[in-house]
């Protein structure tokens, strides 16, 4: 007998339909699989034969084909051990529904026929939506995560068990749905503020700016001088994450298991900060089964690279494209799988191997040579694609001593997030959602100068010997400092102000 049973696999973080179909007949008893299923696909087989026999019901002693189609593309993980068991029982008439068609579904099986959690469910529950499934039956602890996507039935379900009854209409499980608005609703505590800051008020408006438009930024100071103090302070003044941005995010670190147990949406913007000795493919991703890096879990966010110098050189030129592109594309054999990268990168960097060539207090050992062969690892295009470029001095006692309280991260947070709404009703309609995602020809529509601000802009350029890209990126920030001041017209001080975030004289 034949059955055929829908669930969903993922390419990248998209997810596609599969059809697992279950041929039963006599002959030597085998049981069969092909479709290009990977390791643990292949694995499947023992986990479905004891979680049939386990849960009371009866595994057929013939002849088992069962193929994943379509059989030309790679299928990875474990959730597809739920509707192979489910299309052997069907072929073997223990299962009696005119409609499974209608539902997908997805999960992994123990040996005693529970339904445990898997990676990717948000995603999968996405595809089968797309591909006109509207019913899902998976793992009780996937519930909340899957019923975030609108317009979907969510069954959630402990054991195989459970599923038959509710298939063959004993004992039906009820539909799960989750207060979306409620995510959001609620006060994320940081432990940190801005406020813990003393001083340093150039640094937290230039972070400011690189919030409110989503630049990148390079910190260089003295060590001690508080570079990553303020970076780590970055997420609490970060704008609020839209239910798209949220959706987005949470589908990458779904896939990447990064989703905590407890957590169904993702609404807080991440901040990783992955340490020096990093390799290429934990920073832009990959592996055998390709998976996203750091850059992609920071996606909407915050990639934080302290001591940047000090990583592998390779591995910050593999930056470059993401940077630009907002995405990482890799190709395998089998695949090509893309993952959305739009974080806004912020660096810190000593001047220096001593660090204190900055430092009035201090005196630096460093040679002229050793200096510029430090800081000569951060590669120009790489510098080209940092928007704002800010030096960070050392503390002086009277502030670290001052009583003046310094403004918190909640006055910092409205003002970014009311500069934020400005560009998301100005770039209503498009893909984009904030000043840094511009298009050149985006940056011709949005971002006029009049005559005086093309001769400064002119000027700079030239005295600084700029290129083309530091040029546009001049414009996407002071297109952002124009709309912090809730200015449509870009001027002469907002202008000035972004070049001189590029003209950090050691690195010319």
């Amino acid at each position: 007998m034949l059955s055929k049973i829908k669930c969903v696999g993922l390419t990248g973080i998209e997810g596609y339909t599969i059809t697992v179909e279950t041929d039963i007949s006599n002959g030597i008893p085998v049981f069969d699989m092909v479709g290009l299923g990977g390791t643990a696909v292949k694995e499947s087989k023992e986990r479905v034969r004891a979680a049939i026999k386990n849960a009371g019901f009866e595994f057929p002693i013939k002849r088992i084909t069962v193929n994943l189609a379509p059989a030309d593309k790679k299928k990875e993980g474990s959730a597809f051990d739920l509707p192979i068991a489910l299309g052997i029982l069907t072929a073997t008439g223990q299962v009696k529904n005119n409609h499974i068609e209608e539902y997908a579904f997805l999960g992994e099986l123990s040996l005693d026929g529970e339904i445990k959690p898997v990676k990717g469910i948000l995603p999968m529950v996405m595809g089968a939506r797309e591909n006109r499934i509207n019913s899902v039956i998976l793992p009780y602890e996937n519930a909340d995560e899957a019923a975030i996507v609108k317009d979907m039935s969510i069954f959630p379900a402990k054991g195989i068990i459970d599923v038959v009854n509710h298939l063959n209409g004993k004992n039906e499980i009820k539909r799960h749905e989750v207060d979306i608005d409620s995510f959001f609703n609620k006060d994320i505590e940081y432990g940190i503020d801005f406020d813990d800051v003393k001083g340093q008020e150039n640094v937290k408006r230039a972070l400011e700016v690189a919030a409110s438009g989503g630049h990148n930024c390079l910190m260089i100071g003295s060590p001690g001088c508080g570079k990553t103090m303020i970076a780590k302070r970055l997420p609490t003044i970060l704008p609020d994450l839209t239910f798209e941005e949220a959706l987005e995010v949470t589908k990458i670190h779904s896939i990447s298991g990064e989703l905590p147990s407890n957590t169904s949406l993702v609404v807080q913007r991440p901040f990783r900060s992955p340490h020096h000795s990093i390799s290429n493919n934990g920073l832009i991703g990959g592996g055998r089964v390709p998976m996203p890096g750091e850059v992609s879990l920071a996606h909407y966010g915050v990639l934080f690279l302290d001591e940047i110098p000090e990583f592998n050189r390779s591995a910050l030129e593999v930056l470059r494209q993401p940077l630009e592109d907002g995405v990482v594309t890799i190709s395998r054999v089998n695949a090509t799988f893309t993952y959305p990268a739009r974080a806004t990168l912020i660096c810190a960097a000593n001047p220096c191997r001593c660090g204190n060539y900055l430092d009035q207090t201090k005196e630096c050992t460093c040679t002229q040579k050793q200096i510029e062969q430090y800081l000569g690892r951060l590669s120009g295009p790489l510098l080209d694609r940092i928007d704002i470029h800010i030096e960070v001095a050392s503390v002086h006692y009277k502030d670290l001593e001052s009583q003046k309280e310094s403004e918190s991260s909640k006055v910092i947070r409205e003002r970014v997030n009311r500069t934020r709404k400005i560009q998301q009703e100005r770039y209503k309609g498009t893909k984009i959602f904030s000043n840094a995602e511009l298009s050149p020809s985006m940056i011709k529509e949005f971002c006029g100068l009049d005559n005086n601000c093309r001769g400064i802009l002119k000027n700079a350029f030239e005295r600084l010997g700029l290129s083309a890209r530091a040029h546009n990126r001049i414009l996407k920030v002071s297109r952002t400092i124009a709309d912090m001041d809730e200015c449509e017209q870009i001027k002469a001080k907002h202008l000035l102000e972004a070049i001189q975030y590029r003209s950090l004289y050691i690195l010319q």
